[in-house]
């Protein structure tokens, strides 16, 4: 297949993919290798949540790790190489009621036969300037990821609901003691999920607390935090060695609301097991339809699932 379907408009291919990271760069490998050309609007955040990542050591093929940034980077580089055209322009508009679709993005307007969506999700930080700084250096915000890092050392997670939970009883595989930070009296987890955590002897409380500071540096790491009492307001440190945030991710999907359907949390809904959209042509991968894994890997295996899904379509299309 040819980069263009109707040669007389140069902005026009026959695959689009909005989204980077492991899922839009496997997708635009295995497009590429198809002959699709597609193109890829990386956003404003290209390599998404692996480029707030440092050390990456259970992705396969990397026996002595990677840094997050540097995996992205060979991604994109093994993607280009078979004829995928990379664009760093954030997609601000779609149009998915006529074909072949319009995607408007801050530069430019494109128009694609096939569309496949791997924007991602964004974990919800608490808009900290010392969280941000730390983030990677001893701040986390996924236990699956990083837990292996803080092997007998001290943590401490923040939040109530059933992802706190989860994280909590993971990390007690690796670190000496947990400590679950909550800003009231009650946790909002499902009642299996507490009754796990609450059992598990190496997982510590501070109830009505709310953090206010990291502590610590890039160069030495987390050695405490400052957390707050929400009815006193007394401040006090409280030591430990990680922080993981554990309070949600938020799917980045505001640009396809009321044109795909979503679940509750806004997470694009697939008729599993293929990529397939409510919208036909309309592919997604990654985390942005992925709830439960959030990983590398099952993004880029997701993504791989999206373009052979898109390929078929549009082989079926012009048949």
């Amino acid at each position: 297949m040819s980069q263009t379907s109707n040669g007389d408009s140069p902005n026009h291919h026959h695959l689009l993919i909005i989204g980077t990271g492991p899922a839009g760069l496997t997708a635009a490998l295995y497009a590429s290798r198809a002959n699709l050309a597609p193109l890829i609007l990386e956003g404003n955040q290209p390599g998404g949540q692996l480029t707030i990542t440092t050390d990456v050591e259970n992705y396969p093929g990397f026996p002595e790790g990677i840094m997050g940034p540097e995996l992205v980077d060979k991604m994109r580089e093994q993607a280009k190489r078979f004829g995928a055209i990379v664009k760093f322009e954030e997609a601000t508009q779609v149009v998915l009621d006529e074909k072949p679709f319009r995607v408007i993005s801050d530069e430019a307007t494109y128009t694609c036969d096939a569309l496949i969506v791997s924007t991602g999700a964004t974990a919800k930080l608490l808009g900290l300037e010392s969280e941000s700084h730390l983030m990677g250096y001893g701040v986390s915000a996924c236990a699956t990821c990083d837990g292996f890092f803080f092997k007998d050392k001290e943590v401490v997670v923040i939040g109530g609901g059933d992802s706190a939970m989860e994280e909590a009883t993971y990390l007690t595989r690796f670190c000496s003691k947990v400590t679950v930070v909550h800003r009231r009296e009650e946790l909002r987890a499902s009642k299996i999920m507490q009754d796990r955590a609450l059992k598990n002897e190496k997982i510590a409380w501070q109830w009505n607390q709310q953090l206010v500071e990291v502590l610590g540096s890039r160069e030495k790491g987390v050695h405490g935090v400052k957390l707050q009492n929400t009815q006193t307001g007394e401040e006090t440190t409280y030591p430990c060695q990680g922080l993981f945030l554990a309070i949600g991710h938020k799917p980045n999907t505001e640009v396809f609301e009321g044109l795909l359907d979503m679940d509750d949390a806004g997470y694009l809904k697939v008729d599993s097991p293929s990529t397939h959209t409510n919208v036909e042509g309309v592919f997604a991968a990654g985390d942005v339809m992925d709830p439960t894994y959030r990983q590398a890997v099952t993004a880029a295996g997701s993504g791989c699932q999206a373009a052979i899904d898109a390929e078929r379509w549009l082989e079926a299309q012009e048949a």
